[in-house]
């Protein structure tokens, strides 16, 4: 299925379920699951405790790492703001590679990847199985939201492009995650965008840090150039929940439009705003369809996939499947609002189809050119010891310390 045809499905019968129906699973595939999406627990009671412990002393070690080190670098801001920069990204993507070891050892799960005929060429296998991407080093990226965790999966995308670009992602945050210990300090040194949700309040912030990402830096031979830059917006603005899908339903019977099986209508105020500002500094829009196997018609993954199931239980996803395709700024209507938002309302309508076959047969559509079929892949690292590119800059500034200090002390007896 192209996404021409999918363009043109008709829209769904005035049968299909509600929103908040538990209605039965339909498919091949599907058809089979019962209870949980990825089985039963592998761990009990005993084994899934010491699995939190190890989980959290490895996340929260790795995040105090990675925050001590963005602030022992902070003093860069006043004395060369690229170098700062610069450095920021490495904290990032240290940052990146806690959170692609932590689910590599505590969550295995297979990633599955097509897309359609817009992005031929851009995914390949190496010899031990690894994907890589040959997405551009600035883009904007958007997503269905589907569970707390998509952009985690998101995020490791951004590792296996080629060249890497996890030290260089941005992603807009609710305004509360600021003032989360470690998290919030540590997010605002990594560049994120903290938004109200209220457009007023939001739109100089968002113009502020779109400013800083669209500015043209000059190297020593005095060419300009952009730092790379991968934006990742989720327009539906939250997660997908019953009470979600809900809203979404009343106010497309309130504006009389048609409403979706799968997801939220987008809302794209926020979307309309960025790429406007990001205009003549990046070409595309990067789109990802996301879908978790096994989850039933009318249901949720936030209610199966939760971080104790997840990371601890031992029931992670059995699969994350990706579809992507690429639509270019300059097709898309920025000089409207009214007509953006029937653009992008559109693109989610498609996305909604594609849900519609996944979980009508447990496939997005698959490859048609380049790779054949799906590509799978899983959430991992190239070597094993790159966890440790995590702990090296503290180690550095540690043994820095060490040799002053003792310099200090050989001065101090003489």
């Amino acid at each position: 299925m192209t996404t021409a045809e999918l363009r043109h499905r008709p829209p769904p019968s005035d049968d299909v379920p509600e929103p908040n129906s538990k209605a039965d699973v339909t498919g091949p595939v599907l058809d089979t699951i019962t209870g949980h999406p990825a089985g039963e627990a592998k761990y009990g009671r005993f084994r899934a405790f010491i699995r939190a412990v190890s989980f959290l002393v490895y996340f929260t070690s790795g995040c105090l790492t990675v925050h001590i080190t963005q602030i022992l670098g902070a003093p860069l801001y006043y004395l060369n703001r690229d170098l700062y920069y610069a450095y920021m990204s490495l904290t990032k993507a240290s940052f990146g590679l806690l959170i692609t070891t932590m689910t590599q050892w505590w969550a295995p799960t297979v990633i599955r990847i097509s897309g359609d005929s817009s992005v031929a060429g851009q995914f390949s296998l190496t010899p031990d199985g690894r994907v890589q991407c040959a997405f551009p080093e600035r883009m904007v990226m958007i997503a269905n939201h589907q569970i707390y965790t998509d952009w985690l999966y998101l995020w490791w995308v951004g590792y296996t492009n080629n060249p890497h670009m996890h030290g260089h992602v941005y992603i807009i945050l609710k305004e509360s995650l600021k003032w989360v210990p470690v998290i919030g300090p540590g997010c605002m040194f990594l560049g994120f965008i903290f938004m109200s949700r209220k457009m007023a309040v939001d739109q100089p912030r968002l113009a502020h840090r779109l400013g800083k990402l669209k500015t043209r830096h000059a190297d020593l031979d005095g060419k300009r150039y952009l730092n790379p830059m991968w934006l990742l917006l989720f327009p539906e603005g939250t997660n997908l929940s019953s009470n979600g899908r809900v809203k979404s339903a009343k106010w497309a019977a309130k504006t009389g439009l048609r409403d979706m099986q799968h997801l939220m209508l987008p809302r794209s105020t926020g979307m309309f705003f960025c790429l406007n500002e990001l205009k003549g500094t990046v070409d595309y829009v990067y789109d990802c369809t996301v879908a978790y196997e096994g989850v039933p018609r009318g249901n949720y993954g936030e209610d199966y996939f939760t971080l104790s199931s997840t990371y601890f239980q031992g029931r992670p996803p059995k699969s994350v499947n990706f579809y992507w395709r690429r639509f270019a700024l300059a097709d898309m209507p920025l000089h409207d609002q009214e007509e953006f938002d029937k653009w992008l309302r559109e693109r989610w309508y498609e996305k909604d189809a594609l849900l519609e076959q996944y979980v009508s047969t447990g496939r997005f559509p698959a490859n048609g050119a380049g790779i054949k079929g799906h590509i799978e892949t899983e959430v991992r690292t190239k070597n094993w010891w790159e966890f440790m590119r995590i702990f090296v800059m503290l180690g550095v500034f540690g043994l820095i310390f060490n040799f002053m200090l003792r310099t200090f002390r050989i001065l101090a007896r003489r």
